[in-house]
């Protein structure tokens, strides 16, 4: 291809664990990850957002909650060049989530006020300004968000949001036979053993994702234990509970089944539980493996991060079911560096792709061999209709997460979707507007 630049790309055996690519001018693939900020602030029952920004991102903010038919559950504030000119950036705060709320026949029960990246580069005092609202509406639980992709590097937005949504809780009384999940966008599926292990001792399982009323997401706070299983979600956990003065249990996502099980064994050690048999489960998965690798063959595989919180841990296990694992779109290892040394030990023929170097721009456009692809990202860079349209594990988890991850790539493997029409929509589970 005239002008093609060839997008960043080198061997698994090359990198380095703690970044693949130097940093520099970036690209954003236009794919919609099927999950944002917004629909994260709306798991939060009987709450209202409101976004103060310019036009442009406000429009997306808006789209996604109409996807969502929820947009008398937001409110928004434009941002102009004038309002940085005159200082009245952050009196626009105070005096203009004021007004909205003194609007509503009937006031939400918490407030997620979203500030920009205009708001950090004036240095814009945005705590002050949430005191005061709080003065003004103490009845009202008020938390300041952002929506600034400049914090990605520090502090990612949804790591903070995380934080925030949960420092709503109020602290109770603990109950010994309640744990809580914290950082979840999608319900843990009522199929993974994570559900039996609990019900198996009795314990009551409380997740925002399960909450209809803003005063069931209060119980969350009447758990002793705290789980987390996202990365996202770690610190929210780890400050939550130790605010409430409960315990954290961090018990990563992983697809090794070793680990699986040995995160069952530290649950069950943590609430003083015997750890049912789970063998029928374990089995059940490697079935599943060994069924859609009889079908899909030697066709290339390619996994991005955003599909899977540990996509190392992801190669590894398809590697090891005899899947042909190829390319790995990812900038860093994380919490599977383990599974990430492995793989540069015993498959250093896979390519590792930078998601957001400039030159990933016409990656799509060059001519790929046939692959299988595991994300969005994968999707669209390898132009590909066969793709797991799916987001940070999707809501599966342990050995049903195995399971539930080689079905949907026979079905990727057997089904040839609309990439182009898919990856752009932003809603899960929602009644798109885009879906047509």
């Amino acid at each position: 291809m005239s002008g093609f630049v060839s997008p960043p790309c080198i061997p698994i055996a090359e990198a380095d664990a703690a970044g693949f690519f130097a940093s520099g001018l970036e690209y954003d693939a236009p794919v919609r990850g099927k999950w944002n900020i917004v629909h994260m602030g709306m798991l939060v029952p009987e709450c209202h957002q409101i976004y103060l920004c310019a036009q442009g991102c406000l429009r997306g903010v808006a789209l996604t909650a109409a996807e969502m038919n929820a947009l008398d559950r937001l409110s928004w504030i434009a941002i102009t060049e004038d309002d940085i000119i005159d200082g009245s950036l952050e009196s626009d705060i105070h005096e203009g989530v004021r007004d909205i709320l003194l609007e509503m026949p009937e006031k939400p029960r918490a407030v997620l006020i979203f500030v920009s990246c205009m708001h950090l580069f004036s240095g814009v005092d945005f705590g002050a300004m949430v005191e005061l609202l709080r003065a003004d509406f103490p009845e009202i639980g008020f938390i300041d968000c952002y929506m600034a992709p400049t914090m990605r590097k520090s502090l990612p937005p949804v790591v903070w949001l995380n934080m925030q949504m949960y420092g709503l809780l109020r602290a109770c009384p603990q109950n010994p036979h309640a744990v809580s999940l914290i950082g979840c966008d999608r319900a843990t599926d009522p199929a993974s053993e994570l559900h039996k292990v609990l019900r198996s001792g009795g314990i009551t399982l409380h997740d925002i994702t399960l909450c209809k009323t803003y005063d069931e997401f209060q119980q969350i706070a009447e758990s002793g234990l705290f789980l987390s299983y996202l990365p996202a979600g770690f610190r929210a956990a780890e400050e939550t509970a130790k605010r409430l003065g409960a315990k954290h249990l961090h018990l990563p996502a992983s697809f090794d089944a070793e680990e699986i099980a040995e995160n069952y064994r530290r649950l069950c050690d943590a609430l003083g539980i015997v750890c049912p048999d789970l063998s029928a489960e374990r089995s059940a998965a490697e079935s599943a493996l060994r069924t859609a690798r009889a079908e899909i063959g030697e066709m290339a595989v390619a996994i991005d991060y955003s599909a899977v919180t540990q996509p190392f841990s992801l190669a590894k296990c398809l590697c090891e079911a005899g899947f042909r694992v190829k390319y790995i779109i990812a900038d860093a290892a994380g919490e599977d560096a383990d599974a990430f040394r492995w793989l540069s030990e015993n498959r250093s023929d896979i390519l590792l792709y930078s998601p957001t170097n400039i030159n990933m721009l016409h990656m799509a456009d060059a001519p790929h061999e046939p692959v299988l692809a595991i994300g969005q990202k994968a999707a669209y860079y390898f132009s590909t209709a066969h793709f797991v349209n799916t987001v940070s594990n999707g809501g599966h988890y342990g050995y049903e997460g195995i399971r539930a991850m080689a079905e949907q790539m026979l079905f990727a493997y057997r089904t040839e979707q609309d990439t182009r029409r898919l990856v752009s929509q932003k809603g899960f589970g929602c009644e798109s507007c885009l879906a047509g």
